[in-house]
């Protein structure tokens, strides 16, 4: 079967989830996604940004202070 090639601009906003900047107008189905990142690194202050875009797109956590508190201290309990 061949295959055809569409080229959708957009972002990774996760190490799953691609957002695309216009729809598809193909068939929902399997896919193969093939991710070109830009060559040059953001700057210091676009890399900020970036990042911090990326935490806002996350849904809230439903873990209180006292179960990441305990999860911590767990954990620092494991080391040797």
């Amino acid at each position: 079967m061949a295959a055809a090639t569409h080229v959708v601009k957009g972002r990774l906003v996760g190490p799953t989830t691609v957002e695309l900047y216009e729809p598809l107008t193909i068939l929902a189905g399997t896919s193969e996604v093939d991710v070109v990142v830009p060559v040059a690194p953001l700057a210091g202050s676009q890399a900020l940004a970036a990042l911090i875009n990326h935490f806002k797109s996350l849904p809230p956590g439903t873990r209180t202070k006292e179960e990441i508190d305990r999860q911590i201290q767990e954990e620092r309990d494991s080391w040797e």
